[in-house]
């Protein structure tokens, strides 16, 4: 299984990226599982994720950054941003010494390590988003699956808790892992 979080996190930049490529010019506007979001706002969140990354990475606080990545930051062309902005976020978790660093981050100091883990989770979890609002393959890589899961269950009541995910929907007692995990993320 793998463990070294910067292959875990380019990985998942690359399952997410596979998505990406299979949107339709139609299916911009189509409803995703977040119900606040449809398939634009969750890659522009994504693509904001992605921009933020080298900058927290080099150890600047979120007021030093301030607010250049807030608003549409897909523009005409959303894949290229994609594109863009998943080879620097890709760069930045390679960078020296970046795993180590302190990242400060609203709701508090992480290490480089779990800043990754965190956006590793939300690229595979949102991939999964992507492909259920585009109608493509929603199958998870088994092992990224396995990994997320091991790292995300004693953190999600926390999660739960500060409101970043929704209610857990129940699950049959056999469900597979990637249902398990999805549930845990508030996915049915």
């Amino acid at each position: 299984m793998e463990s070294d979080v910067r292959k875990l996190h380019e990985r998942a930049i690359r399952s997410f990226g596979a998505r990406v490529q299979q949107i339709k010019d139609d299916q911009w506007d189509a409803a995703t599982p977040c119900s606040e979001w449809d398939v634009r706002a969750l890659l522009n969140h994504i693509v904001g994720e992605n921009r933020w990354m080298p900058p927290l990475l080099e150890g600047r606080t979120i007021e030093e950054v301030g607010d250049r990545f807030e608003g549409d930051l897909l523009g005409d062309d959303p894949k290229g941003a994609w594109e863009d902005s998943a080879a620097e976020a890709v760069a930045a978790v390679h960078a020296d010494g970046a795993m180590d660093r302190t990242v400060h981050l609203s709701f508090g100091d992480f290490p480089g390590r779990d800043y990754t883990m965190q956006l590793f989770a939300d690229l595979l979890v949102h991939g999964w988003d992507l492909a259920r609002a585009i109608g493509a393959d929603e199958r998870l890589d088994p092992e990224l699956v396995e990994v997320c899961a091991a790292w995300f269950t004693p953190l999600e009541e926390t999660y739960r808790g500060a409101g970043a995910i929704g209610p857990r929907p129940e699950v049959p007692p056999d469900a597979d892992a990637q249902t398990r995990l999805l549930a845990a993320f508030g996915r049915a």
